[in-house]
């Protein structure tokens, strides 16, 4: 998909172009061109944060009901790698991005974690091009059909919790959750965990904090065990 079938599959006009394309500018590239660019990695933090605040806002008007704990587990369970992952899947992200030969052929273009960061550039990219009500446009339309369901019915049962029942019920011990590994400035950390059943390796999960990297990783070992 080009620039141009993107702008028209979220109806937006870029004033400035050269914003438009650093969303798509991975940091591998950029040892590999002889030109000073700048990666996504400044504009996926703006975005990050945006996002939090369009889909903390959309949750507190839509549900007037829940709690503070239940608009946060259900804000971690929209905001997550695999969701956002989905939403660039969608828009075809993935081949529009400029990456070193080694990320190309590690098969970057298919990572679940580089695509996320990519959809949250360019919700920093809209951002500074078109606004805040312009980025709301795009996660209404890109990121919360997917949560129909749960939008409506309400946040799911915290994956941790449910993990933690079944595994204590059927092993008579806890899950155990490590942290693989941490990348990112200070601002922006990301982390990668895994969760352990009897020392055996059930899922994996990436995100902001370790809290939500965990809640990942225990939906996935969740899917193993059910």
């Amino acid at each position: 998909m080009e620039f141009n079938n993107l702008l028209e599959e979220l109806n937006l006009k870029f004033k400035d172009p050269k914003i438009l394309k650093q969303v798509f500018y991975h940091r591998s590239y950029l040892n590999e061109v002889k030109t000073v660019l700048e990666s996504n990695e400044r504009l996926e933090f703006l975005g990050d944060s945006i996002l939090s605040l369009v889909v903390s806002f959309y949750l507190f008007q839509t549900r007037p009901k829940d709690t503070e704990g239940e608009l946060t587990n259900l804000r971690a369970y929209v905001v997550k790698t695999k969701s956002l992952a989905q939403a660039a899947q969608k828009l075809n992200l993935g081949s529009l991005l400029y990456l070193s030969k080694g990320e190309e052929q590690g098969g970057g273009r298919e990572n679940p974690q580089l695509l996320a960061n990519t959809y949250e550039a360019l919700l920093g990219a809209v951002y500074l091009d078109s606004g805040l009500e312009a980025v709301k446009t795009v996660i209404e339309k890109t990121l919360l059909p997917l949560f129909a369901n749960e939008l409506k019915s309400g946040p799911p049962k915290d994956a941790k919790s449910s993990l933690q029942e079944i595994v204590q019920e059927k092993y008579k011990q806890s899950p155990n959750y490590k942290i693989l590994e941490t990348k990112g400035p200070d601002h922006a950390k990301k982390f990668l965990v895994a969760v352990y059943i009897k020392g055996k390796e059930y899922g994996r999960g990436g995100g902001n904090s370790k809290q939500v990297a965990e809640e990942e990783s225990a939906t996935e070992a969740l899917s193993r065990l059910t």
